[in-house]
């Protein structure tokens, strides 16, 4: 994804400490209940962090507890949330994933034209399955569109959206995400966001 390289600290996981990469976090994290974690663009930005903790940091730095550290005890961590917005039916979408526990964005897509909100919900959870089957994670998929989620499961985008040149790009992206669902499997679960008990998604647009 052309990132450059990150310090990630674990606060909370089988070993707290600084690591060097998102493989050796995930060993920390995964299945870890409660696992609290963060990624960092320099050692010393990891090592401050690690030092002040977890409670500390979000206090210096945003002035308090993000939504992230007060999400339902039912909402299983480690896990991916993903979300789309879209200006119009159709119209430009754009789609993201964060972790959620701290709201890091993992990918960003778009805005593209020609879309609509379903479209990107669906586009989202595919990049997400893809991203985390290539980096060997199991974790959880949270999408708050049952509409997308039903287009996964039958490797379908079912949009009655019309092809138009402009949405051309937009459009091979869909066949190249249905084309992922057919010739590749994946063990992670795909969950409904219960967003009436837990407020919006991590991944929200925050753009109602």
């Amino acid at each position: 994804m052309g990132r450059g390289k990150k310090w990630y600290v674990v606060w909370q996981g089988v070993e707290p400490g600084i690591y060097e990469s998102w493989t050796d976090c995930k060993l920390q994290i995964n299945g870890y209940q409660g696992a609290r974690y963060k990624s960092f663009l320099t050692y010393d930005e990891a090592r401050v962090a690690y030092e002040d903790g977890p409670d500390a940091f979000y206090r210096k730095n945003y002035g308090s507890e993000q939504q992230a550290h007060t999400l339902s005890p039912k909402v299983i961590l480690p896990s991916l949330c993903v979300d789309a917005a879209c200006s119009g039916n159709p119209g430009p979408v754009e789609y993201r994933g964060v972790l959620t526990a701290n709201r890091e964005q993992i990918f960003k897509i778009g805005p593209l034209q020609g879309g609509s909100n379903n479209i990107g919900e669906f586009l989202a959870i595919v990049h997400a399955l893809a991203f985390l089957k290539k980096q060997g994670a199991d974790m959880p998929v949270y999408s708050d569109s049952v509409t997308a989620m039903n287009w996964v499961r039958n490797k379908k985008c079912k949009t009655l959206i019309p092809r138009t040149p402009q949405s051309e790009p937009l459009f091979n992206l869909i066949a190249r995400a249905e084309d992922w669902l057919k010739s590749n499997t994946y063990n992670n679960r795909i969950i409904k966001w219960d967003t009436p008990n837990w407020g919006e998604i991590p991944a929200d647009f925050g753009r109602k």
